[in-house]
């Protein structure tokens, strides 16, 4: 596992589960509608070892949006009560395989963790597959954690705005094709339907197979195919921030280097009367 790994496999995870040095972290986390609790999933059962983060309580409370970054001093006192440190190596895993793990994976990198990746197939694969699981808490050591922000990896209302204004970036949204076409109701009270003029549309569920990545190829094929230049710079975006990061992570991984994400996304934009909405296809 290098600074340029982006995910693992589940036989290298378990290969390394015992290194000191490595720190695994369940980030199940789900949308309403999907009626499964990460917590309590985690307390009944988990990859040994495994701390929990949820996206909710590592976020600005102060801020009304959903689970929006904290600012560094607060994710650093949250990362150090799980005991990651500077110099550690982290992998994170989810319960559907690929979707909330994706963001915590975004979350460390934004905060400067250079050696973090995401378990490919996450809890699905690893279950299926037999390996080790347990129900026994795990208590870690406090860390020091040092964070080290790059302000170019969250992309503001402002930025996305003057993004799509000038043409600097494209803007690729994350949400299912009906909710980016306004033919379907944003699962939000109080937003409005449809995109961002100008932003194209990649939902995150054509870029996974079987709860895990599709290969480079088939990614680059997708966005290629939603009217993506993979040559010209990329900001992602989605309903809540969340699977946004998957197509973040789809890119890096399929040799894209991108790191803007709409935090705010469409929570945001599609809240606000000053935001133009485009319905239609992209």
């Amino acid at each position: 596992m290098t600074a340029n790994t982006n995910l693992v496999s589940t036989q290298w995870l378990e290969d390394h589960l015992s290194s000191p040095d490595l720190v695994v972290v369940d980030a199940s986390w789900y949308l309403p509608a999907q009626n499964r609790d990460g917590k309590a999933e985690y307390a009944a059962g988990h990859i040994p070892g495994a701390v929990h983060l949820d996206i909710d309580e590592v976020s600005d409370h102060a801020n009304p949006l959903p689970h929006m970054l904290p600012d560094p001093h607060a994710f650093a006192q949250h990362m150090s009560a799980l005991g990651i440190g500077d110099g550690m190596r982290v992998v994170v895993y989810d319960g559907l395989g690929m979707f909330a793990a994706p963001r915590v994976w975004w979350m460390l990198r934004s905060f400067g963790v250079r050696d973090v990746a995401v378990l490919d197939g996450g809890a699905p694969k690893w279950r299926a597959e037999g390996r080790p699981w347990t129900d026994e808490p795990t208590r870690r050591r406090p860390a020091t954690f040092t964070p080290r922000f790059d302000h170019g990896a969250v992309a503001s209302r402002e930025d996305i705005a003057r993004m799509l204004e000038t043409g600097s970036h494209q803007v690729v949204d994350a949400r299912a094709a009906d909710r980016f076409r306004g033919d379907a109701p944003e699962p939000r009270p109080g937003l409005k339907a449809g995109h961002m003029p100008g932003a194209r549309n990649v939902p995150w569920t054509e870029l996974v197979t079987s709860g895990g990545l599709k290969s480079p190829e088939e990614i680059r094929a997708v966005f290629e195919g939603a009217g993506v230049d993979l040559r010209k710079p990329i900001a992602t975006t989605c309903g809540s921030g969340v699977s946004a990061a998957i197509l973040t992570l789809a890119l890096n991984t399929a040799g894209v280097n991108t790191k803007s994400l709409y935090d705010g996304s469409w929570a945001e934009w599609g809240g606000r009367d000053d935001c133009p909405v485009a319905t239609g296809p992209a």
